[in-house]
């Protein structure tokens, strides 16, 4: 019985920590191209262009920190493999104003 349990409980911690890795919290924002980026500011003016395409305000203000609406943004890339293919997800984590006034510090 107890090893049902611990099973089960394996499963739920893998699929939260996946979950996790790829992006999917509240305020997060996903983006997958379907073409891959190796030359960094071509990435960056993709990105940006995405985002326009959906109405929002871009400014790429360096770091890896986006603008978005007037809220800052880190950027975050992760590769990973789904089904033997290579993704490239964006993931655009909103920065805290008490994070962003420690890293000025």
């Amino acid at each position: 019985m107890w090893s049902v349990l611990i099973v089960i409980g394996g499963i739920v911690l893998s699929l939260t920590g996946f979950n996790w890795l790829m992006g999917y919290r509240k305020n997060h924002m996903q983006i997958d191209f379907d073409k891959r980026y190796f030359d960094f500011n071509e990435y960056i003016r993709a990105i940006k262009a995405e985002l326009e395409s959906q109405g929002k305000k871009v400014d790429y203000i360096g770091h890896r920190r986006f603008l978005i609406d007037d809220k800052p943004y880190a950027f975050i890339e992760r590769n990973i493999s789904m089904g033997g293919v290579p993704l490239q997800r964006t993931i655009l984590k909103p920065i805290s104003k008490q994070s962003s006034n420690q890293e000025k510090v």
